[in-house]
């Protein structure tokens, strides 16, 4: 980043509000309300009856320099991935469902994540790209304190599949500096039928409003990597399951005409997609190029993906 960059967290490390955020977090884990789910679940002493399979530490997949991101993240260093286990979703196209489904990793303590974090800047990446981290926000507040006493001085991506409550999104303000959710579905049978939530486009609106009320359009440094602010993924889907007409509206009426947005054609029968017929096929060129032109007919001006 440049020089004159300073991560948001920081500020809070400095006047002792990141360590009370640790705390708020850590005692919302006794009756889990971390994610709309509200399951209840006691993840201070098991990962029993938790919608999230994880109970008090965090399981990490894995984590690397990612150089497939979207370029403002990977820049010329990369992106500092960590994949988190398990999810508060259950889409039935996952294509990472070994990790999001069948929680494929190993627990880390937050010491042990506050290395990842510090190896990862150390090797020259960008930013701290959280994947999936709904379900362990005060895993990774406990971790990002210790990192930054430490020497983490890089900005934080919360990269979500968009399911995020309202009230974990407050303990993130002031911390995170990139926010990149999914915007999925505008039906909200659909996300019933393929996610297993009932209310999945109002709680993702609700949540996309308050992350660009924190961080506002994406901005980038003299390099053309991503500084701070709201950047999309929406997945065009087949047979129009994804809304995207709706999608694309909603974000240029409702969030910003700049808001910076990856149209993303990379869909691919996955998982249990066997069982939807719906689902059973990639989308067609004509359907992506139809997206496109939702995406440019709403004014959005920063548009990602394929040309």
């Amino acid at each position: 980043m440049a020089d004159s960059f300073e991560p948001a967290y920081l500020k809070l490390l400095s006047s002792g509000e990141l360590a009370k955020r640790v705390h708020l977090a850590y005692d919302r884990l006794h009756s889990c309300d971390l994610c709309p789910r509200h399951c209840g679940a006691n993840r201070r002493e098991s990962a029993n009856g938790a919608a999230c399979h994880t109970g008090e530490l965090a399981v990490v997949a894995s984590y690397s320099a990612h150089f497939g991101e979207e370029d403002p993240l990977r820049g010329s260093g990369g992106s500092g991935t960590i994949f988190f286990a398990w999810c508060n979703l259950g889409c039935v196209f996952c294509q990472n469902y070994d990790i999001s489904q069948r929680g494929f990793g190993q627990p880390l303590s937050l010491e042990e994540l506050a290395c990842v974090m510090i190896n990862l800047q150390e090797r020259g990446c960008h930013n701290i790209n959280l994947v999936s981290p709904t379900h362990v926000i005060p895993q990774f507040l406990g971790a990002l304190l210790i990192a930054s006493k430490a020497s983490l001085r890089i900005p934080v991506v919360y990269n979500t599949g968009g399911y995020d409550a309202l009230e974990s999104l407050a303990l993130l303000d002031g911390i995170v500096d990139i926010y990149m959710p999914d915007t999925k579905y505008a039906d909200a049978s659909v996300a019933r039928r393929l996610s297993g939530i009932p209310d999945y486009p109002r709680i993702n609106q609700e949540a996309i409003r308050e992350m660009h009320r924190q961080v506002g359009d994406l901005t980038l440094d003299d390099r053309g990597v991503a500084e701070r602010g709201l950047l999309i993924r929406h997945l065009v889907l087949p047979n129009g399951l994804a809304g995207t007409a709706a999608i694309v509206q909603f974000l240029a009426r409702e969030i910003s005409p700049n808001t910076y947005l990856n149209l993303m054609d990379q869909y691919r029968p996955c998982y249990q997609a066997v069982n939807h017929p719906e689902l059973g096929r990639r989308i067609t060129e004509k359907e992506y190029r139809q997206a496109q032109e939702h995406a440019a007919e709403a004014g959005l001006t920063h548009l990602d993906g394929r040309r």
